[in-house]
């Protein structure tokens, strides 16, 4: 069993976190959740690490949106998914993904599923693309995008 953490302590561990990464505020308050501190203190730090920009869920929306595209090659919906896990409010993800143009996940996925192909084992062409494309809707890419990718895409049905 943990010891009691007071809020002095739970502030500097809280803004140390922050110092060394992006955070979002819903990382923030479970945080706060796992170390059992009162809601009314839970609101104290939150406020004050907002107001001294410690957490700010546009700039980390738009780091994770960054990363997630480019290191993990994700689509928008994986990304989507993620963002809400962390407690983003709806609006704001929206806002954000809005801001991502589909040339910007073209560019990922075209190289992705190139790469991909080159070690799918199918009997026929359809099979292959198939397996093409559920590979890339499971990394969150969405329909029409696969379908501007992948050659024979256009008569495919997903199961």
């Amino acid at each position: 069993m943990e010891k009691e953490i007071n809020e002095q302590q739970a502030l500097q561990k809280l803004m140390a976190l922050c110092a060394h990464g992006e955070h979002s505020s819903g990382e923030m308050l479970e945080k706060m959740r796992q170390w059992h501190l009162d809601e009314a203190v839970q609101t104290r730090l939150m406020e004050r690490l907002v107001t001294e920009r410690y957490v700010d869920d546009e700039r980390f929306a738009r780091a994770f949106v960054n990363d997630k595209i480019t290191y993990n090659q994700w689509g928008r919906r994986r990304i989507e998914q993620a963002l809400w896990q962390k407690g983003i409010d709806p609006g704001l993800r929206k806002q954000v993904l809005d801001e991502v143009d589909d040339e910007t996940y073209l560019n990922v996925l075209r190289p992705l599923l190139k790469a991909k192909a080159r070690t799918v084992k199918a009997s026929s062409d359809y099979e292959h693309t198939m397996k093409l494309a559920r590979f890339a809707l499971g990394r969150g890419f969405s329909y029409d995008l696969v379908r501007r990718c992948l050659p024979d895409a256009e008569e495919m049905e997903i199961d």
